[in-house]
C-alpha cells in the first residue's frame, strides 16, 4: 500500500485559472498534500520544475505557447513524477506521453478521488491510467509491433501472454484464448514478471512499447 502519510509537494500547470484554483483547494484538503507552484503553460511549467523541484507535476495537455507533451519531453529525467490531465487525448499522443516518461494520465472529468489515489500511487513508484483511456493505451500498444525477437528470454508462450495483456485481456480471457488453465496463466505471469522486472500488467504494456515485446501480428 502507498504511504498516504508522506508529504507530497505538487505543482499544477494548466492555462485555466479557475481550474487551477479549484484543483489547489481540492488537493490541499488531502492530508500530506501541498501545492507549491502553478504555471499557465508548458514553458512556465519547465521553469517552475527547475526552480521548485516538486515531487509531482500535474500537467495539462492543451496549453498556449507550449503544450503538455512538449513540456513533458523537455522535462525528461528532471525529477518530478508527471501526471497528465486532459479533457481528451488521441491514442497516438497517449503513447507518446508514456514514452516521454509520464507516470499517469487522468481525464479532467474523473472523480477527484481517482486523482488523489493516483498521486499516492505514482509516489509509490506505480503508474496510473484512468479507465477512460486504458482501452486506448491497449490499442496503441497493440499497434506498435515488436522490434526484438523474444526479449528477456521470454518463451513463445510468454510472448503470447504479454501480447494478450497489451490487448487488454484478463487472465480468464487469456486462458480461454490460449486453451490453458487459469492457474497456468498465473504461473506464466509470475515468470514474466521475474524476467522483465515489471511490477504489474500496465508496466508490462509499457515495456512492450519501449522494447518491442509485443508481436506484430
Amino acid at each position: 500500500m502507498p504511504d498516504q502519510s508522506a508529504h507530497v509537494r505538487i505543482a499544477i500547470a494548466d492555462d485555466h485559472q479557475i481550474f487551477r484554483d479549484g484543483l489547489r483547494r481540492l488537493l490541499e484538503s488531502e492530508p500530506g498534500f501541498e501545492v507549491v507552484a502553478e504555471a499557465n503553460d508548458g514553458m512556465d511549467a519547465i521553469r517552475l520544475v527547475q526552480d521548485v523541484r516538486p515531487d509531482v507535476l500535474l500537467l495539462d495537455v492543451a496549453m498556449p505557447r507550449m503544450g503538455g507533451l512538449d513540456a513533458l519531453a523537455a522535462l525528461a529525467n528532471q525529477g518530478p513524477r508527471v501526471i497528465l490531465l486532459t479533457a481528451a487525448i488521441p491514442p497516438a499522443d497517449l503513447l507518446k506521453a508514456i514514452q516521454y516518461g509520464a507516470r499517469g494520465v487522468v481525464m479532467k472529468e474523473s472523480a477527484t478521488r481517482q486523482l488523489i489515489d493516483g498521486i499516492h500511487r505514482v509516489m509509490d513508484g506505480k503508474y496510473i491510467i484512468g479507465t477512460d483511456v486504458a482501452d486506448d493505451l491497449a490499442q496503441a500498444v497493440k499497434q506498435v509491433g515488436g522490434g526484438r525477437s523474444r526479449p528477456y528470454k521470454l518463451t513463445a508462450r510468454e510472448m503470447e501472454i504479454v501480447s494478450a495483456i497489451a490487448d487488454g485481456q484478463s487472465n480468464r480471457q487469456i486462458a480461454e484464448r490460449l486453451s490453458i488453465s487459469l492457474q497456468t496463466v498465473k504461473h506464466h505471469l509470475t515468470s514474466i514478471f521475474d524476467k522483465t522486472g515489471a511490477a504489474n500488467r500496465l508496466e508490462l504494456a509499457l515495456l512492450a512499447i519501449r522494447e518491442g515485446v509485443v508481436d506484430s501480428d
